[in-house]
C-alpha cells in the first residue's frame, strides 16, 4: 500500500503530484521565497553596500546597486571617530547584566507561579500579562520619574547601569514563557524529589533548571537583543558620553559625521546580533516549541 502523506495543507497531495499542479505549486513557492528574501535582505544589503560608498554616491537618486568606488576605509573611520569600542563594551556590559538579573529573578518568579502556586498567584500572573497590553511608550514617563528619584531610597539612577537592568527584569513575557515551560514538567518528578527529602530550592536547581535549558536559552537571547536594540530608554537614562550604548552613541555622533561613516558604524553595530542569532537560531525555535518531557 502506498504511503499517504500526513502533512495537511491548502492543496491536496494528489493535486500537487500532478504535472500542472506541481509546476504551479513550485512556481508560487519559489516566487514567495524570493520576494520575502528580497524584503528582508534588501535593507541589510543596502546598509552594507552603502557603507562602502562615498557620501555623494550614498545620497544619489536613484541609488546605485554597487559602489562605483568601494571605500572599505569607512569602517575603520567609523571605529575610530565614533569610539565604537567603548560603545560596544558598554552595550555588552548592560546586556549581560540584564541577562543575569532576568535569569535569576524571572526564573524564580516563574517557578513560584508554576510549581509553588502561592495564594493569589493567578491574579498576580493575570496582572503581569495585562501589562503586555499597555504600549511601551505609556510607561516611559513613570519609569523615568522612578529612575531619577527612587522611592524610599531617594537616589538617582541616571548614568547607572541599574537604570537599564531593573526595568529589564520586569519582563512579563519572559516570565510567561518560563512558566509555560515549567507547567509542562511532570508533577511526578516534583513528588519523587520531595519524597527523597529535596526542598524547593534543591528541586529548582537539580531538576527544573537542567530540564529547562532550551527555554533559558530563548530568554537569554531575548534579554540580550532587547538591550542591544533599545534606543529611547538608554538615551534618556544614559546621557553621559561615557555611559552611552551603541545605538545612542551612533545617533549622538551622526550630526557632524559623514553619512557613509554613520552607515558603516551601523553595520558594525549589527554584526554581533546577526552572528548571535545565526548561532542560536535553533535554540530559539526549540525553546519556544519544547514541552519539557515527552511521555
Amino acid at each position: 500500500m502506498a504511503q499517504i502523506s500526513e502533512t495537511r495543507s491548502l492543496i491536496s497531495f494528489a493535486q500537487v503530484s500532478r504535472g500542472r499542479g506541481k509546476a504551479i505549486y513550485w512556481s508560487l513557492l519559489i516566487t514567495v521565497l524570493i520576494v520575502f528574501t528580497l524584503v528582508f535582505i534588501g535593507p541589510l544589503y543596502w546598509m552594507v553596500t552603502g557603507a562602502l560608498k562615498s557620501s555623494p554616491e550614498l545620497a544619489q537618486t536613484p541609488p546605485t546597486l554597487w559602489p562605483s568606488d568601494p571605500q572599505p576605509a569607512n569602517y575603520s573611520d567609523a571605529w575610530e571617530r565614533l569610539a565604537l569600542a567603548k560603545l560596544l563594551f558598554n552595550t555588552v556590559y548592560y546586556a549581560l547584566g540584564a541577562l543575569a538579573f532576568q535569569l535569576v529573578l524571572d526564573t524564580a518568579a516563574a517557578y513560584a507561579l508554576s510549581k509553588l502556586r502561592p495564594r493569589f498567584g493567578n491574579i498576580v500572573l493575570g496582572a503581569m500579562l495585562a501589562t503586555l497590553m499597555i504600549p511601551a511608550m505609556v510607561l516611559i514617563i513613570p519609569q523615568y520619574v522612578t529612575v531619577i528619584d527612587m522611592p524610599i531610597l531617594d537616589i538617582s539612577l541616571i548614568d547607572s547601569p541599574f537604570a537599564i537592568w531593573l526595568p529589564a527584569v520586569a519582563n512579563a513575557f519572559n516570565i510567561f514563557l518560563l512558566k509555560r515551560f515549567f507547567d509542562s514538567i511532570p508533577e511526578d518528578l516534583m513528588s519523587a524529589a520531595t519524597m527523597d527529602g529535596a526542598g524547593s530550592m534543591r528541586i529548582l536547581w537539580s531538576i527544573i533548571l537542567p530540564i529547562s535549558r532550551p527555554i533559558l536559552g530563548v530568554v537569554s537571547i531575548f534579554a540580550v537583543t532587547a538591550v542591544w536594540k533599545d534606543f529611547l530608554w538608554p538615551a534618556l537614562v544614559m546621557p553621559s558620553p561615557e555611559t552611552r550604548t551603541i545605538s545612542v552613541g551612533i545617533y549622538a555622533f551622526s550630526g557632524g559625521t559623514p553619512q557613509n561613516v554613520v552607515v558603516a558604524a551601523a553595520v558594525i553595530a549589527a554584526i554581533p546580533t546577526i552572528i548571535f542569532f545565526l548561532i542560536f537560531q535553533r535554540s530559539i525555535m526549540s525553546g519556544l516549541t519544547a514541552g519539557g518531557l515527552k511521555e
